[in-house]
């Protein structure tokens, strides 16, 4: 059964990041549709509502909730609790819930018309899950053999150019 677990496991995990990923996208695009002409932007609103309610209640939630348990599952069935990488993989993964549910209060704040997120800072909200999805994947591929000092090194190192990468997409998109 081990098999089975891991493999609905990690389906889980990859619905929940491309919902994660193309929901913050809409909620950016849902942003950006209040700057257009009232005609257009009715249109918008209307069918980008439509779209991130079925992608958030329909792929993002069942996947998280897929995600977790199945991952319980391989926890509590194959003792891996014990394992010290696990554990800073379960913070990791409770820092991606933590994510995920101030997601969905952007979600609501958005669909009452209520959110002051702008469209800069749900792009830099959306590379937040990116950094976490590269620690959650290579604690759970190096296992043991992560070193400590390199795995902070390294997702330090890879948030600074994302951040480099969105000024640079900013520029780039004003001029």
């Amino acid at each position: 059964m081990y098999p089975l677990a891991k493999a609905l496991h990690v389906i889980g995990f990859v619905c929940w990041f491309a919902g994660l990923f193309y929901a913050i996208r809409l909620f950016i695009y849902r942003v950006e549709a209040q700057e257009k002409p009232p005609e257009v932007r009715d249109i918008l609103e209307a069918q980008l509502a439509i779209m991130t309610r079925r992608l958030w209640f329909g792929i993002t939630w069942p996947s998280m909730i897929a995600t977790v348990g199945f991952g319980l599952w391989l926890l509590y069935q194959y003792k891996l609790w014990n394992l010290p990488w696990v554990h800073i993989k379960l913070t990791l993964v409770a820092l991606l819930v933590i994510y995920h549910l101030v997601s969905h209060r952007i979600y609501r704040q958005l669909r009452a018309g209520e959110s002051t997120w702008s469209s800069k800072a749900l792009r830099i909200w959306n590379e937040v899950a990116t950094l976490l999805l590269v620690a959650i994947v290579f604690v759970a591929v190096f296992k043991q053999g992560l070193d400590a000092l390199w795995g902070v090194l390294g997702f330090f190192g890879f948030a600074i150019v994302l951040m480099m990468g969105i000024k640079i997409y900013g520029k780039i998109r004003k001029g």
